[in-house]
């Protein structure tokens, strides 16, 4: 039989057990606990752009659905935690997504993701640079962090105000990028600049936080409105990326149940909208928050893209002992 042999080379399989043990030391030296939390879970992600695997369970429920959903994200239950009085806390561990397979997509992959109690999004953004200039120089790297609202990012190299400007201005400054149109909305043509006109142009020896996106993208982030001015509300949270390399997603998260109940909803409203799956919303989670979540900030950090950044690949498989393909 063909391909039993490991997708990655020795040395990044020992490269990224080198990686392990440090982001462990890091969160040790802080005082960041670290937490294992379920993979199966009783709901599923709302998410419109983000498909969850479910299975059948076979055994006896105790009156549980028989249904149960693998993570996209530890995210919930480490809220939950948090809700419980757990303290500033981490998991570093896999996590699935359904249809996401490609040159830098694996549908299994590993997730870094902790919380810090009393944070904002800007002081998360220092931590996250640090945690990963920390893996940068086990392969003898570093990287200068930069700041920047999304807007200004937008405005600066696209000459469109991303807050303001209407869809076809956006769709005009993707130049000769041919999209189909049909079915796309705002924040597809704004993902699609990011995608195709911004990110290529990214320093590869630059830790670019782009920071405050549109309410629309707010998605577990608090939004932030000023009644003393006539800008529009931003969603609190940031995207930091290594050159062209998005490698993580953070958040000045949300802490009000209803607000939560309420964008879980908007989710399922859009996902029937596409035909998509309905997942259940996590009960468990709005029932923290209703209890009391501590405010905070919270950053998921991609480790698979991390370790491809430090080897100079674009291959996710490059650091996979076994992807996809050969699972």
């Amino acid at each position: 039989m063909t391909g039993w042999q490991p997708s990655a080379l020795p040395e990044a399989i020992r490269l990224r057990a080198r990686l392990n043990a440090e982001l462990r030391a890091y969160f040790a030296e802080q005082g960041v606990l670290e937490v294992e939390t379920p993979v199966l879970s009783q709901a599923g992600n709302t998410d419109p752009n983000i498909a969850s695997f479910s299975l059948g369970f076979s055994g006896r429920t105790e009156g549980g659905p028989r249904t149960r959903w693998l993570r996209t994200s530890p995210e919930y239950a480490l809220k939950r935690l948090l809700a419980a009085g757990v303290g500033d806390c981490y998991e570093l561990g896999r996590v699935f997504r359904d249809g996401e397979v490609g040159g830098r997509h694996n549908p299994e992959f590993t997730m870094l993701e902790w919380y810090r109690l009393g944070w904002d999004h800007h002081r998360l953004i220092d931590e996250a640079a640090a945690v990963v200039n920390r893996a940068l120089a086990l392969v003898g790297r570093a990287a200068r962090l930069e700041r920047i609202a999304y807007r200004d990012l937008y405005r600066r190299e696209l000459g469109v105000d991303p807050l303001r400007d209407d869809d076809a201005s956006l769709r005009s400054a993707l130049g000769d990028v041919q999209i189909e149109p049909e079915g796309l909305e705002r924040d597809d043509w704004l993902d699609l600049l990011m995608t195709h006109r911004l990110q290529p142009r990214f320093d590869p020896d630059t830790l670019l936080a782009v920071y405050d996106y549109p309410a629309s993208q707010c998605a577990l982030a608090k939004i932030r409105h000023d009644p003393a001015q006539t800008e529009s509300p931003v969603a609190e949270r940031f995207e930091l990326y290594l050159g062209p390399v998005e490698l993580a997603n953070g958040y000045h998260e949300l802490t009000d149940a209803a607000e939560q109940q309420a964008r879980f909803a908007r989710d399922l409203d859009r996902r029937a909208a596409r035909g998509s799956e309905q997942p259940p919303v996590d009960a468990h989670l709005l029932a923290a928050l209703t209890q009391g979540l501590p405010a905070c900030a919270g950053v998921a950090l991609g480790v698979d893209r991390l370790l491809m950044a430090m080897l100079g690949t674009p291959r996710i498989a490059d650091v996979l002992a076994f992807d996809f393909a050969r699972g």
